[in-house]
């Protein structure tokens, strides 16, 4: 059986700023479930997420190298979140 990833970036307010995070995984759902239940990575708990952008890969290796190029390249982050702060609307943004 061959699992697909998915490099997901997610949003919340944290002292009246939008902090993102993002992650990969193999199973989007049960993610975000352990990240609003307070089971996810240190740094997203405490916090209700919201999913903004998410991309399909089919290995692991390539998953996790999307995963650190989004990391790092903030002007996209930036520009996913000035979208969703523009809009306010329940979208997955797609590059």
């Amino acid at each position: 059986m061959k699992l697909n990833y998915t490099v997901y970036l997610i949003i919340t307010v944290r002292n009246n700023r939008f902090i993102s995070y993002v992650g990969y995984t193999s199973n989007l759902k049960k993610r975000l479930k352990s990240h609003n239940n307070n089971q996810g990575a240190k740094f997203t708990r405490g916090n209700k997420w919201k999913l903004l952008y998410k991309e399909n890969y089919k290995s692991k290796n390539e998953a996790m190298s999307a995963e650190y190029k989004l990391k790092k390249n903030y002007k996209l982050r930036k520009k996913i979140k000035d979208q969703y702060i523009k809009n306010e609307n329940s979208y997955i943004a797609s590059f």
